[in-house]
């Protein structure tokens, strides 16, 4: 009896000895184990916060979420409803047509700074800018670019405002969770719209900007909807950091149908820091013209690349000519990046500026060799300058340029260099001013600069006198009057 007393007390304390353990560590265990099925591995991202006159890369660590409150909430603040009205008077003795554009945007710095589409402010006189909190700001257009559909606005407010982080869109992976976020008030009346999807693809060309010269188009493609005045709105990961800007859908009827664009964030990073700096984008090209090979390509035989893009001509004086990159040659890789299709050697090159330099790999006959290319712009030189193209320039139908250092020493003068003459614009059919003019003075005031030729004609009335030179005859004066009403 004793024995079996001691047995059955033995065998209680052990069975409380081993519901304390699991209890204790067993339950832990557990729910670590949940814990794990929820979280999604860390990792690395590179994201831009604005400094004092451009928005810089920073690192960070961050998990993705098993939902998207935090980062739609937060978020949402920084979005913002854009209206533009455009005034189009096509007689004198008839009032003028308005034309309304909706979009959204998205604020980027706490001072104020929003990026959105160019073709939602394209020819806008006005535009108006409505908060998350209700206000509203008449906001500045400090640049855009059509050949990405960016562009880059400005309003003023005394406060701080609330703003987002750009995050690297180079590391988003197919299949990964993103949020698609819009302020469509106007015509939808769905104002702080949030939709969620993946990333379906990278690097999409849908030629929607083939009009453009040196168009970029390697869009992010996602499932996540994009409707009518969802357009400039941020596409942000599941940390809430900006990895594209939404521009564009494809349908057949004008409503979602599964497929979204969105540009990528590190490509709308150079482009709005280039506008922000230099009034428009430092643009850098290889210098070569190319087109895709397939998979299935004789060219590829025999290498253990799958995709190319075959050199058809290789321009003089260019970054790619300098290097040695010749016709018949084959791109396969620029930086670390494989090289899979056009659109991407685009976006990349997109990214540099002039003066930058790439490591390209190329397949030359039956060889794979390398070369360090200095990037160029379409002047084939290495010096950043300003290009304006502002809407007073715009409407009078030509662009101008700073001098290059070496024009300057040249000539003995600064001012401004005309690169552009629009067919049919006032300026072409009221005088005869060709390309390549440099102005010095607009009525009798000394411009040094593009930006001092926009300045002086943004609230110029009446007779305007340009004078100034060309390059093959710099002794001889020329001067050119037309009048602005």
């Amino acid at each position: 009896m004793r024995t079996f007393l001691h047995t059955a007390a033995g065998a209680i304390v052990g069975a409380i000895i081993g519901i304390w353990l699991y209890a204790t560590w067993l339950s832990k265990d557990s729910e670590r184990e949940g814990e794990e099925t929820h979280r999604v591995e860390h990792r690395v991202q590179t994201v831009a916060r604005p400094s004092t006159d451009r928005w810089t890369p920073v690192t960070f660590r961050s998990y993705q979420p098993s939902d998207f409150t935090k980062a739609s909430l937060g978020a949402l603040k920084a979005v913002v409803y854009i209206n533009a009205e455009t005034k189009r008077k096509f007689s004198p003795w008839m009032p003028a047509k308005r034309d309304e554009t909706e979009g959204s945007g998205v604020i980027i710095d706490p001072e104020g700074y929003i990026a959105t589409n160019h073709h939602v402010i394209e020819d806008a006189d006005v535009i108006t800018v409505e908060l998350y909190d209700k206000r509203s700001f008449t906001a500045t257009l400090v640049g855009s670019d059509p050949s990405t559909d960016l562009a880059l606005l400005k309003i003023q407010a005394q406060d701080t405002l609330p703003y987002l982080e750009f995050g690297n869109s180079d590391s988003l992976q197919i299949g990964e969770w993103v949020l698609a976020l819009g302020n469509p008030k106007g015509k939808e009346g769905l104002p702080f719209t949030v939709t969620a999807g993946i990333v379906s693809a990278k690097g999409r060309d849908i030629n929607i900007l083939a009009d453009k010269p040196f168009r970029v188009e390697s869009f992010i493609q996602t499932d996540a909807a994009i409707n009518p005045g969802s357009s400039g709105g941020p596409l942000i990961n599941t940390a809430g950091q900006i990895v594209g800007i939404n521009s564009a859908i494809l349908s057949r009827d004008g409503a979602f149908e599964g497929y979204s664009f969105a540009i990528p964030s590190n490509l709308t990073l150079k482009v709005l820091n280039d506008i922000r700096q230099y009034g428009s984008v430092q643009r850098a090209i290889l210098g070569v013209q190319i087109y895709e090979l397939p998979p299935t390509s004789p060219h590829l035989e025999g290498y253990d690349y799958r995709y190319g893009l075959l050199i058809e001509r290789v321009l003089p004086r260019s970054g790619a000519y300098d290097a040695g990159l010749r016709r018949g040659d084959i791109l396969v890789q620029i930086d670390s990046f494989e090289i899979n299709s056009l659109a991407r050697m685009q976006e990349i090159i997109a990214q540099k500026h002039p003066g930058d330099l790439v490591d390209v790999v190329y397949l030359r006959n039956g060889q794979i060799d390398t070369a360090t290319v200095t990037l160029k712009n379409t002047d084939n030189r290495t010096e950043l300058i300003r290009i304006r193209r502002d809407k007073v320039l715009m409407k009078l139908g030509f662009v101008v340029r700073d001098l290059y250092t070496d024009e300057k020493k040249k000539y003995k003068t600064d001012g401004a260099r005309v690169t552009t003459i629009y067919e049919g614009s006032p300026i072409r059919m009221h005088t005869d001013l060709t390309d390549g003019f440099i102005i010095t003075s607009i009525n009798q005031q000394r411009v040094h600069n593009a930006n001092d030729v926009v300045n002086a004609l943004i609230d110029a009335k009446g007779k305007i006198v340009l004078e100034g030179f060309y390059e093959h005859n710099p002794s001889e004066e020329v001067q050119y009057v037309f009048f602005v009403y």
